[in-house]
């Protein structure tokens, strides 16, 4: 293992996904405050993804041309251009236009460039049977961290009432604090070691031999995240904003502890993948996960929503370092980045119209139709995994 390599990649995972955590809770806010309603916020959602996703998408297939290292230098520049650019603009078509080129996330997980390619990395510096505890690791300093930037979502009221300053004004200086942070991701990357590039054996390449179930794959991660985009974190806080009157405190708890809940089970998913399985950890754990998130808008009171939501985040999220592992495990080493990034794009691109519509309904509808919706389309992406991946076992399985 490189340990050197994975500390690395842990800061810049852990600082990223602490800048998403506050920022896909303020967004809706924030907006709003702009004068713009539902509809917009949920355009603006739809923007970040399909732009994330087709930046992913051609680093991740021309990723084999360049260092790896210079691709995360130049992503970390256009996290910070984008912190700035939310910060400085106020009008909805440009903010558009930011939101299409930039790396703004409005989901919990991490939709982004960066992630093919510290995929790739990370697959690079552990062994097979280390494989998925690495990716645990990896998703649960991200779902920690994301966890205190949804307490972080708070600062604004914060300093609205005991410094007395504009709220809009401090939301905005949150804004700047993700272009810093996107800076420092910077400073870490710029000071990744590279002796692991010149130690490879096989230099990426495109996807060759592994086509095929690349693209299986792709297809239906690509169902799992249209049903995702209904469900993106600032969405869910929309919701309960407009259903139960929340305040950014509140919704910041709330979100803080359902992140929680989801870093801890990454632990019980490396423990249920190798007993059970990658592609039965991945399905087994996700389908009553998604009947919760069917259940949510049925609650009468908020402490049973609240409750559904925790149940949900406890297994829902099993499946993204067992995903992970599993994309890495059946490739071969040089495809690892292409593979990452085609089966990780669908995450931007088959979300990318779903929030959109989310929008639309709660835009007429506090009911919470986009959550029975997203429910129903993933049990079925779960019951499609079953049946066409549980043949393709990964490496450490067919030894075993």
């Amino acid at each position: 293992m490189d340990k050197s390599l994975l500390t690395r990649l842990l800061w810049a995972r852990g600082l990223r996904a602490f800048a998403d955590g506050y920022v896909s809770l303020l967004l809706p806010v924030y907006l709003m405050s702009l004068g713009m309603g539902p509809f917009e916020v949920g355009a603006i959602a739809t923007a970040t993804l399909l732009g994330s996703g087709a930046l992913t998408l051609v680093v991740g297939l021309h990723a084999w041309r360049f260092h790896y290292r210079t691709l995360l230098l130049a992503a970390s520049v256009l996290m910070a251009a984008t912190g700035i650019g939310f910060a400085a603009i106020q009008d909805f078509w440009p903010l558009l236009v930011v939101a299409i080129v930039g790396t703004l996330n409005p989901s919990s997980g991490d939709v982004s460039v960066f992630l093919p390619l510290e995929h790739a990395l990370l697959s690079r510096s552990v062994q097979d049977a280390d494989r998925t505890a690495a990716f645990a690791r990896y998703s649960l300093t991200g779902s920690l961290l994301a966890a205190l930037g949804s307490l972080a979502a708070a600062l604004p009221d914060h300093a609205s009432s005991w410094l007395h300053t504009d709220k809009q004004f401090a939301m905005q200086m949150m804004f700047v604090l993700y272009g810093a942070i996107g800076m420092v991701c910077g400073l870490i990357y710029r000071t990744a070691p590279l002796r692991l590039e010149s130690q490879l054996q096989t230099k990426p390449a495109p996807l060759h031999k592994s086509k095929r179930i690349v693209y299986t794959l792709a297809a239906l991660f690509s169902l799992d995240s249209f049903g995702g985009g209904f469900v993106v974190q600032s969405l869910i806080a929309l919701w309960l904003y407009q259903r139960f009157d929340l305040s950014m405190t509140v919704a910041g708890t709330i979100f803080f502890w359902t992140g929680l809940f989801s870093a801890f089970s990454y632990l019980v998913a490396v423990r249920f993948a190798k007993r059970f399985g990658l592609v039965n950890t991945m399905v087994f754990t996700h389908l009553p996960a998604n009947i919760f998130l069917v259940l949510v808008p049925f609650m009468p009171t908020l402490g049973w929503a609240i409750a559904l939501l925790c149940a949900r985040s406890a297994l829902s999220q099993m499946d993204v370092p067992t995903r992970s592992s599993y994309v890495m495990a059946i490739v071969s080493p040089d495809e690892r980045a292409a593979a990452a990034s085609v089966t990780a794009v669908p995450r931007s691109l088959a979300s990318a119209v779903s929030p959109l519509f989310a929008g639309y309904m709660l835009a007429i509808s506090a009911f919470g139709w986009p959550l029975v919706i997203a429910g129903t389309i993933k049990v079925i992406y779960d019951l499609l995994l079953l049946g066409m991946c549980r043949k393709v076992p990964p490496p450490e399985e067919q030894e075993s």
